[in-house]
């Protein structure tokens, strides 16, 4: 458009001499002046981000990466079909803080030590070794350039990234934060009263997805103009095991139906160290209340994305969407599985 206008411009000089009639010029000057506004906004104009975390989803648990998940996820699969995918990553320290922490600062955890999931200080009690717990206030966060670069920056869900509010979103370069602060797991559980600290309940028996959801239409239709970054943390599917009763009734009447009802459920993976015990996984994907958790954030990608067409910003805004570490299948009740993949959240083979 520069090159147009510059054209355009030099046109307009040269008909001085009386090769152009005055209405030519006149049109040529409007023309001009109309073309280089629009190039000024086209500089100036930076696409909205919205980063979309879900916490502990295994790779198979998506239709994109798995056609014969048991779990439905048509909105992520949208956003997978349409656009870049990098599948080709691996979790090197495959629990929930260090994932958020190499987000925000752009490090390898280990680089600052942040290898291990951030659950307080206990003294003495991991000598000699110290026990990392927060992302320091020294770091410089994704936030922090976005909201130097003249960006809202704004925070939804799951933080896990230091133990006392001065290391909280608001302290990290986020302009807002909605449900973030010290615990890993939402502390009411998934229905209200949510008992966190960063997000009142409006009602009591409110879902946690559904209404961080609401939060984010909200962020959005307020930052329109933009532009924005809408930080979409979940904290689904995270435990505890918790989804909506309709959802719940869904899938199982789903898992009845399905051929493999009679099969094995579990079992065991060989390790790799002499005398290892053998690791009891989950071999087959019917967990009816995990279905739930993960049809309910997939609906809370799907509200943004439609928000996001609604008010035409959608050719604006860059989506990402990833999770941290992998599809819990080797504890806490097990709930998916991740084979042909070994292992699951906290193992590294």
């Amino acid at each position: 458009m520069a090159a147009g206008v510059l054209s355009l411009a030099k046109l307009l000089v040269s008909g001085s001499n009386s090769r152009l009639t005055l209405a030519m010029r006149n049109l040529l000057f409007i023309c001009l002046t109309i073309l280089t506004a629009l190039a000024l906004q086209a500089e100036v104009r930076r696409p909205n981000i919205v980063f979309f975390l879900v916490d502990d989803l295994g790779y198979m648990d998506i239709g994109a990466n798995n056609p014969k998940t048991f779990y439905e996820t048509p909105n992520i699969d949208q956003l997978a079909r349409s656009g870049m995918r990098f599948s080709n990553g691996y979790a090197a320290n495959p629990v929930c803080s260090p994932t958020r922490f190499s987000i925000m600062t752009g490090k390898y955890p280990s680089r600052a030590d942040a290898t291990n999931f951030f659950s307080g200080r206990r003294p003495g009690k991991f000598l000699p070794a110290p026990l990392y717990d927060r992302m320091d206030l020294s770091e410089v966060t994704l936030a922090e350039a976005f909201k130097e670069a003249g960006y809202l920056t704004a925070f939804l869900g799951k933080w896990h990234l230091g133990p006392t509010e001065e290391f909280w979103p608001t302290k990290q370069g986020f302009d807002i934060n909605i449900g973030g602060h010290n615990r890993g797991s939402p502390p009411g559980g998934y229905f209200g009263p949510f008992n966190n600290p960063r997000l009142e309940n409006l009602t009591k028996d409110e879902h946690l997805p559904a209404r961080l959801g609401d939060e984010a239409l909200k962020i959005i239709d307020q930052s329109k103009d933009g532009p924005f970054l809408l930080y979409f943390s979940f904290y689904s599917v995270h435990t505890p095991l918790q989804g909506r009763n309709d959802l719940i009734t869904k899938y199982q009447a789903k898992a009845e139906r399905l051929s493999h009802v009679d099969q094995p459920e579990f079992g065991f993976e060989e390790q790799v160290l002499p005398g290892g015990r053998d690791r009891r996984v989950r071999i087959l994907q019917r967990h009816a209340t995990y279905a739930a958790m993960v049809e309910i954030m997939d609906t809370q990608v799907g509200r943004v994305m439609d928000k996001l067409r609604k008010l035409n910003l959608d050719r604006d805004t860059i989506i990402c969407f990833t999770s941290d570490n992998g599809g819990l299948a080797t504890s806490e009740g097990l709930p998916t599985s991740n084979l042909p993949l070994r292992g699951g959240k906290g193992w590294l083979y």
